[in-house]
């Protein structure tokens, strides 16, 4: 069968090629096409678009670009058209994908969605919508599943891509500069709005603390100038495409709020939630977003597992005040560790990916 998959962002296009991986076991003449990223490249999948062209974070900021938005989806539209697929799967992306979903409604274009929108965060009158577009619904998170019933629709809880990634990683040693300080794995993000919001606010704590050793998790989408603030300075050290294994070496983490502050739980690695947006991003997403967290780690665990600090709460001050507890406070990083563990037995259900992909073959051959 010929399956086209859309993945706007990093981590859409490293679960669309676990999932890719997975489905060609399950299809041996599986042809697959796409927008994504190198991860679903390497699987085979024939790109039309990389995601670095659409990663635009925020309400003002899809506001700014949505002449590019525009042509971009115009060229999905085209190529789904020319590619003529059994069914399209969305990964994420929800603002794009969604539009797409009704594109593919009217030609009568069988649509599967995989790590879904999250209107149980904001305007969850769209569940309806999705309801009425999308033929099947594989989501990741446990709560997910009750919360569609809501609405009347039976969706597969499939288990989460993050843990697959985790369990299937290989460690290798990851010489640094400085062996002999604690390290600090800074997980700035992968947007550039997200890595120059917390790249600006690193030298003061980086100064204020010199005997912890800040190794910075690069993205290869972005240029490296945006790092430069903390070139220079004797305990701070790049690395690009080994943040797993920074994490597995790491004393504690600063973490942007995304699928990072996951991954970073299910390493058992006491961590700070961080996040900034503009102005006019956050205050319109403060008067819609419907849930009490904002990392994945609280929200699984419906409790504050980790610190969350946010926008204009987002100062050196802070940062430096709450990355002391969680080096130094024992009973806080046991704390931490221990609610980390509950949440790895919640997610534990199996592949992800496969589980997917076994339901996606058997609905498709009906």
């Amino acid at each position: 069968m010929k399956y086209y998959l859309i993945a706007g962002e990093r981590s859409g296009d490293l679960h669309g090629g676990n999932l890719v991986k997975s489905l060609k076991q399950y299809d041996n003449n599986a042809e697959f096409s796409g927008f994504g990223g190198d991860r679903m490249s390497e699987e085979g999948v024939s790109l039309t678009l990389h995601y670095k062209h659409l990663a635009f974070m925020g309400f003002f900021e899809v506001l700014k670009n949505l002449f590019k938005i525009s042509g971009y989806l115009k060229l999905c539209k085209r190529d789904i058209l020319k590619f003529k697929p059994d069914v399209v799967i969305l990964i994420d992306y929800g603002g794009f994908n969604l539009k797409m979903a009704s594109f593919l409604k009217k030609n009568n274009i069988k649509t599967y969605y995989y790590i879904t929108p999250k209107v149980w965060a904001w305007n969850q009158g769209r569940a309806w919508k999705i309801k009425r577009l999308i033929d099947r619904m594989f989501v990741i998170l446990p709560f997910e599943k009750d919360f569609y019933k809501n609405y009347d629709w039976e969706v597969d809880y499939v288990g989460n891509p993050v843990l697959d990634a985790i369990k299937s990683h290989e460690q290798k040693d990851l010489p640094l500069g400085n062996e002999n300080k604690e390290v600090i794995a800074v997980l700035p993000g992968s947007r550039k709005q997200e890595v120059t919001n917390v790249i600006n606010l690193l030298p003061a704590v980086i100064k204020g603390n010199p005997d912890l050793y800040f190794v910075i998790a690069t993205v290869d989408n972005l240029d490296d100038t945006l790092y430069d603030p903390v070139n220079g300075f004797p305990n701070v050290e790049l690395i690009q495409g080994r943040t797993y294994d920074l994490l597995l070496k790491a004393k504690a983490a600063i973490v942007t709020s995304g699928t990072a502050t996951l991954e970073t739980a299910l390493l058992k690695v006491p961590q700070v939630v961080i996040y900034k947006t503009s102005s006019i991003s956050y205050h319109i997403g403060k008067r819609l977003i419907k849930v009490g967290y904002i990392s994945l780690v609280n929200l699984i665990a419906d409790k504050p597992v980790v610190k969350e600090v946010i926008q204009n709460d987002l100062n050196e001050a802070n940062l430096k005040k709450e990355l002391d507890q969680l080096v130094t406070n024992d009973q806080h990083r046991t704390q931490i560790i221990s609610d980390y563990y509950d949440i790895y037995q919640t997610l534990d259900v199996g592949s992800a990916s496969d589980n997917t992909a076994r339901l996606i073959v058997n609905y498709l051959k009906g």
